[in-house]
């Protein structure tokens, strides 16, 4: 426990204090712990399936909001964002093909959603999604019913397009309920997964296994570990012993309002800090490990996260201090090679938790608001805007690799903590982006000041220089700047939030409401010296070499006027508490 106090003792010590500059050592070629190739759409969606219709309408009233926010997602990469059907509703989700609404829920006089039936309209809705998008569909394992499972998924493959099917997944977190064990889970999961594939003639894996909430337990390999059901301890279980598994999921969320010991924990502060984070994240490196020794690179991914589970937290998870901790989550957890995280959207279901924080309308974790409800108008949120820096440092290569050059690892692969010398505590982070043409610098840079600034507080904003001149193509190397920007961390109105200058927040001419499209003047830096000043509470985009000459072309479309200047103009401005511990003193990793 002092190791603990210690850690989080030298976090607050120095979190008082900003970090006015930060040089960047070389070399600039790509390091040996650099990331596999990064999925196009490494940054996708999991959508709650009681709430789905609520997310994109339907074919007599599409959600135009949601559809273009995703289809900007898009324009960056050239592969639309994934989309995964589930979360705890669909463990009572069940298909009624005889049913003429897309979607039904079922709530009682108290307000508890009991259960969902889909019919023949629902595959509508997902063909207005953007073109490409790939489906997992989360079928019902709690009920036990194997003929209801079989529908559901035949269900889906005639309502899908061809090859549309990303994976099948059976259960959501079917470690809450059950007593489910590795073994009594496997020899059920494994069985419904080889039947239905043969009854349904399913080409290939086309499974995921797992889904499941917890997290990991320490220290690793110990026989209380490897009881706990996961990915890892379900895949020596047996669960691809027919070749069916493609891959393997767990869900992530670093905070919670279930219940009230730890809804005193889920602060801004404690969210905005990379130590925190990267620590959390580091619980999952073994099973990673793992599982991608055994399904092949790309097969981890954290299938259903966000920042506060029990749909977050008011002040918390609709703040710019999240799209703040989204960005660097989405970063951290790709550099150690979890290939696509799934943000969970949703709404506070009254059965989840009898003390949760949340109770109706839509949750606070959520990027936008599609439709009205008793938490706010329809609006966009400041997360959103992560998603567009996200995407535009992916961009069309399909060849890319990410670091963690600040405050970088241990030998031992774990982050390097204030104690090991990060002289920001965890305020100050940088990645870079290597693409296989040219392993010799960073295509890309992502510099991000964490350090808490709010909008109410007074005085001067502070600021870091970013030296990254070690990292240029040349020592006279132009490269281009684009900023994710708000008053404060503290900010929930996404009007205030802007992405290169602009917002997607706005309100359309036409009815008054946010559609989705971008608003303000576009605004790029085209700057030579390599020091970059980064405000708190902001992060940057740095883009060189053959990715200079594309940075542009993501704007095409938008009618708003571009502008430019040169560096010489920039102005200086719950459960993750005991695994942390788990980490500090069991695992034998040289965390302080």
């Amino acid at each position: 426990m002092l190791a603990h106090i210690a850690v989080l003792a030298l976090i607050t010590l120095k979190s008082a204090y900003g970090l006015d500059n930060l040089k960047l050592k070389g070399p600039a070629t790509i390091p040996a712990d650099a990331s596999s190739r990064l999925h196009p759409a490494l940054a996708s969606f999991s959508i709650e399936t009681a709430f789905f219709q609520d997310f994109f309408g339907n074919t007599t009233n599409p959600n135009q909001l949601s559809l273009n926010l995703l289809s900007h997602l898009k324009d960056r990469t050239g592969i639309a964002p994934e989309i995964r059907i589930g979360g705890i509703t669909a463990d009572s989700t069940y298909w009624k093909p005889e049913q003429n609404a897309a979607l039904v829920n079922f709530v009682d006089s108290t307000g508890a959603l009991h259960n969902t039936t889909i019919g023949p309209e629902f595959w509508k809705i997902i063909q207005l999604l953007p073109d490409s998008t790939k489906i997992t569909m989360n079928l019902d394992l709690h009920d036990l019913d194997y003929q209801g499972a079989l529908s559901m998924a035949q269900a889906t493959l005639k309502g899908l397009k061809r090859d549309q099917l990303a994976t099948f997944e059976i259960g959501n977190e079917p470690d809450h309920y059950l007593s489910f064990t590795p073994a009594n889970y496997t020899a059920i999961w494994s069985k419904w997964a080889k039947d239905i594939s043969t009854a349904l003639q399913i080409p290939g894996p086309r499974w995921q296994v797992a889904a499941t909430a917890e997290d990991p337990l320490w220290p690793y390999g110990t026989a209380t570990a490897n009881s706990q059901l996961g990915c890892a301890s379900a895949l020596a279980a047996g669960a691809n012993k027919d070749n069916i598994v493609k891959y393997c999921s767990e869900h992530t969320y670093q905070y919670s309002v279930c219940d009230p010991p730890r809804i005193r924990v889920a602060t801004l502060p404690n969210l905005v800090n990379h130590t925190r984070l990267a620590m959390y994240l580091d619980l999952w490196q073994p099973r990673i490990k793992t599982v991608r020794q055994q399904l092949g690179d790309d097969s981890f991914l954290i299938g259903e996260y966000n920042s506060v589970s029990c749909s977050g937290k008011d002040g918390v998870s609709n703040t710019f201090g999240q799209a703040l901790w989204l960005l660097d989550t989405t970063f951290y957890a790709a550099s150690i090679n979890v290939s696509r995280l799934y943000i969970h959207q949703g709404g506070p279901l009254a059965l989840q938790s009898s003390t949760q924080l949340n109770h109706g309308g839509l949750s606070f974790y959520d990027m936008w608001y599609p439709v009205q409800n008793t938490n706010g108008p329809i609006q966009v949120f400041p997360s959103y805007h992560t998603y567009l820096f996200i995407a535009e440092a992916l961009g069309y290569s399909k060849t890319l690799h990410i670091s963690n050059i600040y405050p970088g690892r241990q030998s031992n692969g774990s982050t390097i903590t204030t104690a090991l010398g990060d002289q920001s505590a965890g305020q100050l982070v940088v990645y870079g982006f290597w693409d296989e043409s040219d392993k010799t610098h960073p295509a890309k840079l992502a510099l991000l000041n964490m350090q808490i600034w709010n909008e109410t507080m007074t005085g001067q904003r502070p600021a870091t220089q970013f030296d990254i001149s070690n990292h240029l193509t040349s020592k006279n190397a132009s490269y281009i700047v684009r900023r994710l920007q708000a008053p404060g961390a503290d900010v929930k109105d996404g009007t205030k939030v802007t992405w290169a200058g602009q917002t997607y927040s706005g309100l359309a001419t036409a009815g008054g409401l946010p559609d989705g499209t971008a608003r303000g003047d576009y605004k790029e830096e085209h700057a030579t010296g390599g020091v970059i000043t980064v405000a708190a509470s902001e992060a940057v985009l740095v883009i060189q070499g053959s990715d200079l000459h594309d940075s542009s072309s993501v704007n095409a479309s938008s009618n708003s006027s571009h502008s430019s200047k040169n560096s010489s103009e920039l102005v200086k401005g719950g459960n993750f508490i005991w695994g942390l511990l788990g980490v500090l003193l069991f695992y034998g990793w040289t965390m302080i």
